[in-house]
């Protein structure tokens, strides 16, 4: 939450930078982990949501398990203190290189997505003398309902083996001798707010579990993925953890006695973070009237990459209400914050910030027209 207070003393910093809400952070944490615990369930943080150390750090502390999409994040993960054996490795496109750093740190599984992919890992786990555990990474074709460009878990997707594959994925993995099969895993999309959308893929989960056990390969773990969506208009409010677990608890088939994990981002930092930038100019336009901030899709690209909406604050201001489209100042009509937003009347030098931005936000940033990248101020150190 940003207070009158909390404003005040954002004000002496130089923008623009990601400011956390580390109080935040840590109410979060203990909601979303107390919440699975009382379920028996496992949480594993997805890092490619935000991967800044101190956050890293404060998060492995919970005790939570990393889920990994690059070599790096796999090395990154442990550096900040998640353990190896809960560190899975996601993600359609591993590298060789990435695949032996993975197994020199004798990580948890890997997330398999495709025949040749399980081919390749056999292959450098028996040069290196390692068994690899794997973990099945199955397309569901479940509709998401969520961002088009987010949706990972229908056909026309890039994302894990198609259910006709799978009897054939199965039987050649029998055959691998370097390859210790551990489980299945699923992840239908991001941002997904319609709760019932998970009750299908319980359902498909259930009917694989079945077909799977009745085929001697009974998972020792269901990874069912995460994708948990957070309230963008409303930055200070929890998403509905227990909900969301409860779904899980009473839709799996009570036959299962696999663990169940989930992969969290999201939902665990968005609401922390805020992009807080500054006024440069007011512009009047023909048709509207621009606010341009010294902050851009090179600081915060989800707007520009997915036309995604998130709330704008001017912690400065409390006139009355005008309405202003917000952009930043590189070079691309795209570079587009909000358009025809109500905010008090604001002036150059004013104090904006970008809200739920503490996901998919720093991660992002890049130094398109050799702009600088953002810092990080916590709300520990104001």
């Amino acid at each position: 939450m940003i207070t009158k207070e909390t404003a005040e003393k954002l004000e002496g910093q130089a923008t623009p930078y990601y400011y956390y809400d580390l109080e935040m952070l840590n109410e979060t944490l203990s909601v979303a982990s107390g919440e699975a615990a009382d379920r028996g369930f496992q949480v594993h943080y997805a890092v490619k949501a935000n991967f800044n150390p101190v956050i890293m750090k404060i998060i492995a502390g919970y005790g939570l398990g990393a889920d990994c999409v690059s070599g790096n994040e796999v090395e990154h993960a442990i550096a900040c203190g998640f353990q190896a054996h809960e560190t899975v490795f996601a993600g359609v496109g591993k590298s060789d290189r990435e695949i032996e750093k993975a197994l020199g740190l004798d990580i948890k599984c890997f997330n398999v997505e495709s025949a040749a992919e399980l081919e390749v890992i056999d292959s450098i786990a028996g040069r290196m003398g390692k068994k690899a555990s794997v973990a099945l990474r199955i397309n569901p074709n479940v509709e998401a309902h969520t961002i088009r460009h987010i949706t990972t878990g229908t056909d026309e997707n890039k994302f894990g083996i198609r259910i006709v594959e799978l009897d054939r994925v199965t039987e050649q993995m029998k055959e691998l001798r370097n390859i210790h099969y551990s489980g299945i895993h699923f992840h239908i999309g991001s941002q997904i707010t319609d709760l019932r959308v998970y009750r299908n893929l319980c359902s498909r989960i259930n009917e694989l579990w079945q077909w799977l056990t009745g085929r001697g390969l009974e998972p020792e773990d269901i990874n069912v993925g995460g994708g948990l969506g957070v309230n963008y208009d409303d930055p200070d409010r929890f998403p509905p953890f227990a909900e969301y677990f409860d779904t899980f608890k009473n839709h799996l088939d009570g036959r299962i006695r696999s663990t169940i994990s989930f992969e969290l981002g999201r939902s665990l930092t968005a609401n922390c973070g805020s992009l807080i930038s500054r006024v440069l100019y007011v512009k009047p336009g023909a048709a509207e009237t621009f606010v341009i901030l010294d902050a851009g899709m090179t600081e915060l690209m989800r707007p520009a990459l997915y036309h995604a909406y998130h709330r704008i604050d001017n912690l400065t201001a409390d006139g009355q209400e005008k309405r202003y489209t917000v952009v930043g100042p590189v070079c691309e009509t795209t570079d587009t914050f909000g358009k025809l937003i109500a905010l008090p009347e604001t002036r150059r030098g004013d104090l904006i910030a970008i809200r739920s931005a503490g996901a998919y936000g720093e991660v992002m940033a890049s130094r398109y027209n050799m702009r600088s990248l953002p810092p990080s101020v916590f709300s520990d150190g104001i």
